[in-house]
């Protein structure tokens, strides 16, 4: 078996892309803004300064820690790639960390937004459940910054 093929046997990975009617400077701030943030992510609060190593948390809106990391990358408004631990669920935080990519490509009067999710590890719990996670989160990130509203209220999976 090449090497390829068994990284990808070994790796759990999740790839969503949406196109959003918007500019480049905008979803970035919609992505790195606590007020943008808590309203299209039910609630969620982020903190951090968004630097290349510094600390990432996401609490629930009563505070707990949801999940924690680093940013391992950002070129605004590019890309940002946040090493991610789930920290609520003790099944996925056994997992370990996993790397979530956002990616950010101007298209016409839209922008193409990328995200992959992925761990280094075969058939993840959490690869799999974020794979319900994120259409939602991102419907609503799509639906508030081109109509003003979210489209989901209530998370189905919390």
């Amino acid at each position: 078996m090449d090497s390829l093929m068994t990284r990808e046997i070994l790796n759990s990975s999740f790839d969503y892309v949406t196109y959003i009617r918007t500019t480049p400077e905008k979803l970035w701030e919609a992505i790195t803004d606590n007020r943008f943030i808590r309203q299209y992510w039910f609630g969620a609060i982020t903190q951090c300064e968004w630097k290349k190593g510094s600390s990432w948390r996401m609490l629930h809106p009563d505070g707990r820690l949801m999940d924690s990391g680093e940013i391992l990358e950002i070129d605004p408004p590019r890309r940002i790639v946040i090493r991610w631990q789930n920290e609520w669920h003790p099944e996925f935080m056994a997992e370990g960390p996993s790397r979530c990519t956002i990616e950010l490509v101007p298209m016409d009067s839209a922008v193409k937004l990328t995200i992959t999710h992925e761990m280094e590890r075969a058939d993840s719990k959490f690869i799999a459940a974020i794979s319900a996670a994120w259409p939602l989160t991102l419907s609503n990130l799509k639906s508030l910054l081109e109509a003003g509203e979210i489209a989901v209220t209530t998370h189905p999976g919390h």
